[in-house]
């Protein structure tokens, strides 16, 4: 049987403040191609150049992947603010669809930080631009050095930050084999009221959503704040979703 195909979402960004292009990180890529065994294709994320139809006709499955652009804020009736950009509506346009669209059809989809971000906001739910001015909740975003430059060391970025607690019985905690994990974090918006199809199942430890699922999806839909793209090579939790979507997407097809 040919390798299943899963679809990787595109990000627009400006080249050289003149050409824009669509990219997305090659840590999804491989995490595809070396852990849930299947082939990445990156299309557009983009409603006038992806054709949703055409796409989940062509694809075994979806990948949402995080990006540098946050959710617009209109599209749960807040007004935008310019310290929270970039935005990247075109995006957003597509993927919101995208999300109801694979649901309804049971085509696998997995969401990523913003992946997870739009998968909440498809259903209705709301974002917070930055989780870390609630009260109680801590920093998530980035380590950075004291000069507020990105940490140049991969693994202090990508290091495990804090835990999540899951949903004993539930999805996440079926396919990790227990209740309790640690993961890096990387985001500044996160969930602040969950779409009405939105089943929370994880949270960390000062009450950020890490973890969900749409209810009554036919085939698998999950989505997580946490970057499991990153290392699933060697992270037994990352390396168990990967491989959880890559069975997922085998089995549907297998039953095309």
């Amino acid at each position: 049987m040919k390798r299943p195909l899963i679809g990787v979402i595109g990000n627009t960004r400006l080249i050289e403040n003149r050409f824009t292009v669509q990219m997305c990180g090659e840590t999804n890529l491989r995490a595809i191609a070396e852990v849930a065994g299947a082939l990445p294709m990156m299309f557009a994320g983009c409603s006038t150049i992806t054709d949703i139809g055409a796409l989940l006709e062509a694809v075994d499955g979806i990948l949402l992947t995080g990006g540098r652009a946050n959710v617009h804020p209109r599209r749960f009736g807040v007004e935008a603010n310019p310290k929270h950009e970039p935005y990247d509506e075109r995006r957003d346009d597509l993927a919101l669809a995208l999300v109801e669209a694979c649901v309804a059809r049971g085509v696998p989809i997995f969401g990523i930080c913003r992946g997870l971000q739009e998968m909440n906001v498809a259903y209705g739910g709301s974002l917070h631009p930055e989780i870390r001015e609630l009260p109680g909740r801590v920093n998530h975003r980035m380590p950075r050095l004291e000069t507020g430059e990105p940490h140049p060391d991969d693994a202090v970025v990508f290091g495990d930050r804090h835990d999540v607690r899951l949903t004993p019985g539930g999805a996440f905690a079926k396919i990790l084999g227990c209740d309790c994990i640690r993961v890096n974090s990387l985001h500044g918006q996160g969930i602040l009221d969950p779409g009405k199809r939105i089943v929370v199942e994880g949270v960390a430890d000062d009450g950020t959503i890490e973890a969900i699922r749409v209810a009554d999806a036919p085939g698998f839909a999950l989505g997580v704040q946490w970057h499991a793209e990153f290392d699933p090579q060697r992270n037994p939790i990352n390396r168990a979703l990967f491989q959880a979507f890559g069975e997922a997407v085998a089995a549907k097809k297998r039953a095309a």
